[in-house]
């Protein structure tokens, strides 16, 4: 493309729309390169009950529509396509799909993330409806019922313990027979009288008809299976960035999470990382919108400081 945007913003979430709003309202050309549908993850949420501004609660859609609808009305544009590289060795910068090239002056980096999932029968099915992937999103829900943990690392055990505070009973089943977590949260977990260990076992299915009421379990060392009553499970076997184009550009973890300062700035001037992507995020949807709009405004200051 032959003109030159203020700001691409790469991955059409609620990270990205609300770094949209704030970076069209300060009259910054903006287009949002999204890979497939707007909202990421959330789309398929029935109720999102800790988004500030719902008390009653808003559906993950009609939280996208909304947010989409106020950033087209401040002028964002959109485009289409997947992410491939970034090209930051020149002025202006680079962002380019398969299809297209948009040159532009600075770039908020908002591709998130998917959770590893268990690619089990019954998971995808009844997402939303029992199958989880996060805890302080969705465990209120199950309030005074019996929930299962999938993982034995740093997330499963600290999910699993904020679910005590409102579950019956929390199972956490591990493949091996000793944990990853840190050892500070493997003795609070062990020492908790609502949590159970199930050990060297895995997940065959999740079952259910419209909402998970049971587990199909084996040992991994004995071939035994077994049947676990759950309302709902929530799996930890982990996370994976959308990072993989701006490897060797970007300074990241060892997870593949972008480094950035608390004004979302990576190492490369003029390039931010706002949300799932980076690193220390809490993966929470306000925190998310949140990100967003720190990095539009460290964004409009850099583009003004620059000239």
């Amino acid at each position: 493309m032959s003109d030159v945007y203020d700001v691409v913003i790469i991955g059409g979430g609620i990270t990205g729309l609300s770094a949209g709003i704030y970076t069209t309202r300060a009259k910054l050309k903006t287009v949002l390169v999204e890979r497939s549908v707007f909202g990421g993850q959330i789309i398929n949420a029935d109720v999102i009950e800790n988004y500030p501004g719902f008390p009653n609660g808003v559906t993950g859609i009609d939280l996208v529509t909304t947010t989409e609808e106020q950033a087209s009305k401040f002028g964002l544009d959109y485009a289409f396509g997947e992410v491939t590289g970034i090209d930051v060795g020149r002025q202006p910068l680079v962002v380019r799909t398969a299809d297209e090239e948009f040159q532009t002056r600075a770039i908020i980096v908002s591709s998130g993330g998917d959770h590893v999932k268990l690619g089990v029968p019954g998971e995808e099915e009844l997402e939303a409806k029992g199958v989880s992937y996060c805890a302080t999103c969705d465990g209120n829900f199950f309030t005074g019922q019996p929930v299962a943990v999938i993982g034995g690392g740093d997330s499963a055990l600290d999910e699993g313990l904020y679910l005590t505070r409102m579950c019956e009973k929390v199972t956490v089943i591990h493949r091996r027979d000793t944990l990853r977590a840190a050892q500070v949260l493997q003795e609070r977990a062990l020492a908790n009288p609502k949590i159970e260990f199930i050990w060297d076992t895995v997940v065959e299915s999740i079952n259910g008809n419209g909402q998970v009421g049971s587990l199909t379990l084996r040992n991994v060392k004995t071939g035994d299976r077994s049947e676990l009553s759950a309302s709902g499970v929530f799996i930890y076997v982990g996370f994976n960035p959308n990072s993989s184009p701006f490897q060797g550009v970007l300074d990241m973890d060892a997870g593949g999470h972008v480094k950035v300062d608390l004004m979302m700035r990576t190492n490369v001037p003029g390039v931010f990382a706002a949300g799932d992507i980076r690193w220390q995020s809490t993966r929470q949807l306000a925190n998310a919108a949140g990100d967003g709009v720190t990095a539009a405004i460290a964004a409009y200051e850099y583009l003004e400081a620059s000239g």
